[in-house]
């Protein structure tokens, strides 16, 4: 009973990305701007509470990028004026750090192998390079300092993010930093799939498909913290087995 009701509520979760994704096809190929706008802000509250109906509690910094990613969500929906999209850059930010919070207390930097360790610094080198130098260009061009800014330590969470999602990943290959590491690189091309269509060029497919890599980089996370959950009651169950054997030995 308890494992047809697992499965019921993994098939009508995904349920909910499909319905989610299949609006946002709608939305796009329809070509309403504002329907397509406003449907990103249903990403969260939606799989959040369905969430919520099995799982009745959530980690703090869980709670801080659920809210700071809605909240760059409304920014970004319901208005159209640089200062909100200033403003959903900033709770975009702070929630990929609460992210990196996460990993970084996962990430055992000096327990993993030393070539390992050097390939992961020598990407994350490459990586910083690169958006340095796309920084200095975006700095000759858009006159705002401040919004150049917010690209910069924007990006650079997102590339601390993949960096140490990724070495999560090589030092421990389990489903949850599979999941996770696949969070991160969502989280990624969605952003840049952001900055096109708000930079450089407005097409509905970009819009489309960014909409669609960020529902399904927070069902991911979702996800990963159901597994994470879980692993928790198994080991907290096999702690009380073992020291109730040490208790009648």
């Amino acid at each position: 009973m308890k494992n047809s009701f697992i499965l019921s509520f993994n098939k009508l979760f995904f349920g909910v990305l499909l319905l989610l994704v299949s609006v946002n096809i709608i939305g796009a190929f329809s070509e309403n701007a504002s329907f397509l706008q406003t449907a990103k802000v249903f990403f969260i509250p939606a799989l959040l509470t369905l969430f919520f109906i099995k799982y009745k509690s959530l980690s703090l910094p869980f709670i801080l990028f659920f809210l700071f990613s809605f909240l760059g969500d409304v920014s970004l929906a319901f208005f159209d004026n640089e200062f909100f999209i200033k403003a959903s850059s900033v709770f975009y930010f702070l929630s990929y750090l609460s992210l990196i919070g996460i990993a970084f207390f996962k990430f055992k930097f000096f327990e993993i192998d030393k070539v390992v360790g050097t390939y992961l610094v020598v990407v994350f080198l490459i990586n910083a390079y690169f958006l340095y130098t796309f920084y200095s260009i975006l700095k000759a061009i858009v006159p705002d300092s401040f919004e150049v800014l917010l690209f910069g330590v924007k990006n650079l969470s997102l590339i601390l993010l993949v960096f140490l999602a990724f070495g999560m990943y090589l030092a421990n290959d389990t489903k949850p930093s599979i999941l996770f590491l696949m969070v991160a690189l969502c989280l990624v091309f969605s952003t840049i799939l952001n900055y096109v269509s708000l930079y450089y060029v407005y097409s509905w497919s970009f819009v489309m498909l960014e909409r669609i890599i960020y529902a399904i980089g927070v069902y991911l996370l979702l996800n990963y913290i159901m597994v994470e959950n879980k692993n928790a009651i198994i080991q907290n169950k096999a702690q009380d087995r073992y020291n109730s054997d040490n208790i009648f030995a």
